[in-house]
């Protein structure tokens, strides 16, 4: 979908306290794409951060026609200000990257080219995952092999770091829900697909925003919200305690028919804790989706903008006529 008035590409980069990043982004973004020679523009997305990073885009927005500062009233998560970047984006496509350059931008010319060949999504995708911890690794593991049983796509390696065109833009704010995953969503709209690799690069600066609770989080979230995988795992957990129940009633009733029954309460004791603790998590589980079916409703906007070098465009807080 090509509209002469739009720029070609649009650029959005969520960023939390990363003032010292944002300047050797920019270098690296401008040089690519002037090189190219296509229009672009660069949309920042400031997630309520506490540093200096609010005063940088801002000076970056004045002296730059093509640079546009989103500032949000406070801290409402990347899956937000990735949301706000779509909504403001006017390009032809969208590039979403990190502002800490642990996607590297040289990818964003082989990203352009395979848009240009009429891919729909260019997804990079992680060769490697660059200095994380085994426990980073593992919950990475475990998360995305969840996520791709939930939308029959392969999240090994998936970021965040994407090229969509316009028509896949127009069709992600068609989706109301406000507990949003950026990553899955794309992969459901579907479109002609495909995907380039990448190594992650070292941080250019500072340190990491994601603790470990935060990671653990964002990935319960995202998987309540995406997935019935939980609800399915506590029915299966259910049906195989009631056949081992079954069982072991068999053999209890045998033993006492028999003479032989065991003495003492331990066995009754053990297996009311077991049973107590299944019915516990089968009512987290549940409660959990309830929560969110609970935040859903409120319908609540996604984030609210404080100031913006553009004019404001609705968030994505209603559904879709």
């Amino acid at each position: 979908m090509t509209n002469s008035s739009n720029p070609a590409v649009s650029l959005v980069v969520p960023l939390y306290n990363e003032q010292e990043s944002i300047g050797p982004l920019f270098t690296a973004l401008t040089d690519i794409l002037d090189k190219r020679q296509q229009s672009w523009e660069l949309l920042l997305v400031n997630d309520g951060s506490s540093d200096n990073s609010a005063a940088i885009i801002d000076a970056l927005s004045d002296d730059n026609t093509h640079v546009h500062a989103i500032h949000f009233s406070r801290n409402f998560g990347k899956e937000a200000a990735l949301d706000a970047g779509l909504a403001n984006a006017h390009g032809d496509c969208i590039i979403f990257i990190d502002a800490d350059l642990q996607h590297p931008p040289k990818c964003i010319e082989q990203m352009l080219d395979k848009w240009q060949q009429g891919f729909d999504v260019v997804n990079a995708v992680k060769k490697q995952r660059g200095d994380e911890s085994v426990y980073h690794r593992w919950l990475a593991f475990i998360f995305n092999r969840i996520m791709s049983g939930a939308t029959g796509e392969d999240f090994q390696g998936a970021s965040d770091f994407k090229l969509i065109d316009r028509n896949v833009a127009e069709a992600l704010m068609q989706c109301p829900e406000r507990t949003r995953f950026f990553r899955g969503l794309v992969a459901w709209v579907g479109f002609k697909t495909t995907s380039v690799e990448f190594d992650v690069a070292e941080r250019s600066a500072g340190d990491t925003k994601w603790s470990r609770w935060q990671l653990i989080k964002y990935s319960l979230t995202n998987i309540v919200s995406f997935s019935s995988f939980p609800l399915v795992l506590v029915t299966w957990i259910g049906a195989i305690t009631v056949l081992l129940g079954a069982v072991l009633g068999v053999q209890t009733l045998f033993n006492y028919l028999s003479g032989n029954a065991i003495s003492g309460f331990t066995t009754v004791i053990m297996l009311l804790i077991f049973l107590c603790g299944i019915i516990l998590l089968s009512l987290g589980t549940i409660s959990l989706y309830i929560a969110k079916i609970y935040d859903e409703q409120k319908a609540r906007p996604l984030y609210i903008i404080a100031s913006s070098s553009r004019g404001k465009r609705k968030p994505n807080s209603e559904p879709a006529d």
